[in-house]
């Protein structure tokens, strides 16, 4: 129970819910693994947990390049001798109208929401069996429970992020756990990918009116983790209470 000396990658770790996460969990005991495609954010990411009292390694990671979040897994068990927790946080959202005919950014979302998580699971899971414990931690969005416009591929990817781990879960057996976080608005620079001015322009309004700081997110991810070995997490939506 609890997170001391817990080892946990987190992806997407250098900003956003990735970093609230990572130095929430690295505060309360845990040992990180940090992966982001930002080496320069990652080190000093790193550091400030370091100079904190806390441990953490990093390495610069792709979740498009399965090579890259098999070598952040392999990082884990090198140097902690064992993985606890993946949390797949690395996401992006471009999002924009069917009309537009965005593909790049379509398979963009598809690549990284979705093939990014399948990766990690690909390299954890059989880890996860060898040792006998282990904890799935994806990250997913009130936009896989609600598909409003603009959001069709996105909303799509995160659906599948749902399903996927709700598969997961119940192919997982007594031993290993898997916990959806679903959470709404944040605060933090996820419109920075948005293409079509005017949504992004709406987006950021909306989410400099109403959105949650990400530590919140951050205490859903650990109030999972820490639940002891015998409880499982199926879900948690997280969302500003202005969110509709």
């Amino acid at each position: 129970m609890g997170l001391e000396q817990k080892v946990v990658i987190v992806t997407g770790a250098s900003r956003g819910i990735g970093e609230a996460t990572a130095l929430l969990l690295a505060q309360r005991g845990a040992k990180l693994v940090l992966g982001a495609r930002g080496s320069d954010k990652l080190q000093a990411l790193a550091q400030r947990i370091v100079h904190a009292g806390g441990e953490a390694v990093y390495a610069s990671t792709d979740v498009r390049n399965r090579q890259e979040v098999a070598a952040l897994v392999q990082l884990a068990v090198q140097h902690y001798g064992k993985l606890d927790v993946l949390v797949g946080n690395a996401g992006v959202m471009p999002i924009s109208y069917l009309d537009e005919l965005r593909v790049d950014e379509w398979e963009a979302m598809i690549d990284v929401n979705l093939k990014g998580l399948l990766y990690g699971i690909a390299e954890a899971l059989p880890l996860f069996r060898q040792q006998g414990f282990g904890h799935f931690v994806n990250i997913a969005s009130t936009s896989g429970h609600r598909i409003v416009p603009q959001q069709a591929v996105y909303a799509g990817t995160k659906f599948a992020v749902r399903a996927i781990s709700e598969g997961l879960r119940q192919e997982a057996g007594e031993r290993l756990r898997v916990t959806i976080i679903s959470p709404g608005i944040t605060q933090t620079n996820f419109a920075e990918s948005i293409s079509n001015d005017r949504i992004k322009a709406d987006l950021e309004q909306m989410r400099d009116q109403i959105a949650m700081a990400p530590e919140a997110v951050a205490r859903a991810v650990a109030f999972a983790i820490e639940q002891p070995d015998e409880i499982d997490v199926g879900e948690i939506v997280i969302r500003p209470t202005a969110q509709a």
